[in-house]
């Protein structure tokens, strides 16, 4: 969790259409490939990280719930990282993504609230990524997003974004995805 939920501030409904937009068009640019543009919206300090989930009993969680910071992650990226992945997809010998990827992505359940300064927002969604390869292959993924934005003269950048998926395991031949 970035934020605990009950010190949070609701935005304005403008404000919240504001970031609701600016999601979508997060959503468009990876459907369209177009990676670059996308690392254009991510902060310089960002922490991108989807942690892999342990099945624990109720009584032995992490503090954390189902994963810890210090166990596996699929992801835990900084831009450095996220630049890599991206220069690794445009390139010819990417032979994971020959034939490409069909990526659809979908956001759903946004709230937006006030982060711990007025250029800050906390923003909680559940998303859905439907990945197609091939003829016949289809891997469809479900999670839960919390991202800290943070708003300049530029625009919105995503600071940090935790991903947290419900399946303990991946039946994917690859996950060469940003979510």
């Amino acid at each position: 969790m970035l934020h605990s939920y009950d010190d949070l501030k609701p935005v304005t409904a403008d404000q919240y259409y504001e970031v609701s937009r600016f999601l979508n068009y997060e959503y468009r640019l990876l459907d369209e490939e177009r990676f670059e543009d996308w690392l254009n919206l991510v902060h310089e300090d960002i922490h991108y990280w989807m942690p892999g989930i342990e099945n624990r009993r109720r009584e032995n969680l992490l503090d954390q719930g189902f994963y810890g910071t210090d166990h596996m992650a699929y992801f835990d990226d900084n831009l450095r990282d996220l630049t890599r992945r991206v220069a690794r997809f445009l390139q010819p010998s990417a032979w994971a993504e020959n034939p490409p990827t069909r990526n659809v992505h979908q956001i759903t359940n946004v709230e937006v609230y006030h982060g711990e300064t007025p250029d800050e927002y906390v923003v909680y969604s559940v998303f859905q990524s439907v990945r197609g390869r091939g003829l016949d292959e289809e891997y469809v993924l479900y999670g839960r997003r919390e991202d800290l934005l943070v708003k300049s003269s530029a625009g919105f950048r995503i600071k940090k974004r935790l991903i947290v998926i419900p399946n303990a395991s991946l039946k994917f031949k690859n996950i060469n995805t940003f979510l």
